[in-house]
Formats: C-alpha cells, sequence, structure tokens
C-alpha cells in the first residue's frame, strides 16, 4: 500500500475565519470544519460509538449490506474518492467489494493529518490497493484527486455520514453542484444524508450523557488557544445544542456563562462576550428522503438508487452525474 499525505498551510485562514467569525454582528460563529484537528477527530471517533448517537451504526450499516450492489452499480474501471474519510473504517467494506473486482486507487481528502493517518492504519490491511492522502479542503482535493485520473477510469466519490448536513439546503446544492462541475458525465457521488427524526431523539444525540459532544466542541476553543495564542477559559463556556424547526436541524453552540473578554494574538482582535452569548459553531441538517431526489436534480445528478436505514433513519444515495 502505498500512502502519500499532501498537506497544506491552514494556519493563515484559520487565524482569518476566527476573527471574521467572532467580530459579526449579531450571531458569533466559527466554520464546523475547525473541530476536526488531531483532538476533535478523535473525540469524534469517540462519539460515533456513542449509544445515543446512532448515525454512524446506520451509515456502516447500509455500507455492509449493501457493499456488493453500490459496486454492482458502478461501472468499471474505477478509482475511489472519499471526501472527509475519518479514521476509514466504514468504507472497508466497498473498497473490499472493489478489490474482489479489479486493482483499486483510494484518494482520501482530509484536513485532519491524524484522520489520514488513522486511515491508512485502519485499511493497511487491504490487498490489491493503492492509497494516496491528499490533506485539503474538499474540493481542493477532488480537482486534485480528477488530476489523477486515468483514461477511460470512471470516479466514484464518497460523501458519507452526515456532512453534506453541516450545510444549509442551499449550500448544500451548491456545493454538490461544484462536485458535479469537477466530474465528468458517468461518474458517480455516493452521498449520506440523516433523515428526520424526532427532537427528543436528535438533542440527546448531540448532547450525551457522557458529555462527548461538550468536549468536542469545547475543543475548538481550545484549538484557537493552542494555535492563535487565545486566552479563552473553556471553563466558562458551555456546550448546548438545540433544534432549529424552521431549517430543519440541530445547532451546536458555545455558551458564554458570564460576561468576559478574549483576546486572540494570532487573529489580530479582542472579542467581548455577554452573558449568555453563544458562538455557533455547526448545524447539522436533517432530510426527508424524497426531497434527495429534487436536490440531486438541481445539483446535475440523478439519483439512481436510495438505501434506507430503519432502525436509525438514514439514507445513503447514489447520484449519477448527468
Amino acid at each position: 500500500m502505498l500512502v502519500h499525505a499532501i498537506p497544506s498551510n491552514v494556519s493563515y485562514e484559520f487565524a482569518a475565519d476566527v476573527r471574521a467569525g467572532l467580530t459579526r454582528v449579531g450571531q458569533k460563529e466559527l466554520p464546523s470544519k475547525y473541530l476536526y484537528d488531531d483532538v476533535g477527530s478523535a473525540l469524534f471517533e469517540v462519539i460515533s460509538h456513542l449509544p445515543e448517537y446512532g448515525l454512524t451504526r446506520a451509515d456502516e450499516r447500509l455500507l455492509r449490506r449493501h457493499a456488493r450492489e453500490i459496486v454492482d452499480r458502478v461501472a468499471g474501471p474505477v478509482a475511489v474518492a472519499e471526501l472527509g474519510s475519518g479514521s476509514g473504517r466504514k468504507t472497508r467494506w466497498l473498497l473490499e467489494a472493489f478489490c474482489r473486482r479489479q486493482r483499486t486507487s483510494y484518494y482520501p481528502v482530509e484536513i485532519s493529518h491524524s484522520a489520514l493517518v488513522m486511515c491508512q492504519r485502519e485499511l493497511s490491511d487491504i490487498d490489491a490497493i493503492s492509497i494516496v492522502g491528499f490533506e485539503r479542503e474538499y474540493l481542493d482535493g477532488l480537482l486534485e484527486v480528477a488530476a489523477y485520473r486515468k483514461n477511460g477510469e470512471h470516479l466514484l466519490v464518497l460523501f458519507l455520514g452526515s456532512t453534506i448536513g453541516n450545510f444549509d439546503r442551499q449550500a448544500a446544492v451548491s456545493f454538490l453542484s461544484q462536485v458535479r462541475c469537477i466530474l465528468q458525465p458517468g461518474d458517480s457521488l455516493l452521498l449520506g444524508t440523516d433523515l428526520e427524526k424526532p427532537s427528543s431523539q436528535l438533542i440527546r444525540a448531540y448532547d450525551d450523557e457522557l458529555g462527548v459532544t461538550a468536549a468536542f466542541n469545547l475543543n475548538l476553543l481550545g484549538r484557537v488557544n493552542r494555535e492563535l495564542g487565545a486566552d479563552f477559559d473553556l471553563a466558562q463556556f458551555r456546550h448546548v445544542a438545540k433544534i432549529n424547526s424552521e431549517a430543519r436541524s440541530v445547532e451546536m453552540h458555545l455558551e458564554s456563562m458570564r460576561k468576559q473578554v478574549v483576546s486572540i494574538p494570532a487573529a489580530e482582535v479582542v472579542v467581548e462576550f455577554e452573558e449568555g452569548e453563544t458562538i455557533w459553531t455547526e448545524s447539522s441538517h436533517k432530510y426527508s428522503a424524497e426531497e434527495l431526489f429534487e436536490t440531486a436534480g438541481i445539483a446535475g445528478f440523478r439519483c439512481e438508487v436510495q438505501w434506507i436505514d430503519e432502525e436509525w433513519p438514514f439514507a445513503e444515495n447514489l447520484l449519477i452525474a448527468e
């Protein structure tokens, strides 16, 4: 197995995004992509095992049960790219099925170096596979993957879990349209989407009893301290999960427990917080199964088949580039 991690320097962009997000008029916010540094990625792996958070297990059940059918529906030869691979654990079912058919190139795209390392460890025992990892944001990494495409080779892009739910609906269509622009007609996208479910179930999933999700969220402030020299007192912020019924989403916030001032030297900013003021760190939008067909069509895809897990309502959608 060959692994090349191609790094990128995100410190300047991180500082700029922190400055812009925390000086916004009205709701302060930080981009959710920054939750996934080495510590955040490790914490999210723990979250995926929590009894309250059934999403990852639903994703894995569908991939395990339908891996052969998914592979059979994708014409070969095929290269596989994954946006946000994480540890690569749930991707194993698909890659093993592909490698029984052909030697397969796999391109994980991740902003977390530690996640790429975990991915290599997880998949190192699969025969007939080569891996080139890209330490990049999604679209930048996919553009580089497309440059590796061999003549006559189809590309299957994996966007698993519920990451598309981190975009609002308009932004999700825009993102999928940009993915489509990189692909060629006949290429495929396997898109994971979390489906609507009772609010009480969602709150438990995003504010678990052990407090792992709270630690995951608070680690974002820890990362600003570590990388940008800030003086956030994490004990003076608390994790909050709440339902946005209009947007059909769960929001994660960090709430200031008192009036305070935080200095962030590398971002060249001093930020004031009122008691009860929050930083919006992530949204997870939930879909109906039916609307995904329309969303795919607007973005330039055809939803060829949809598999739904009944235990934890979740869908894998195989989209074909028109």
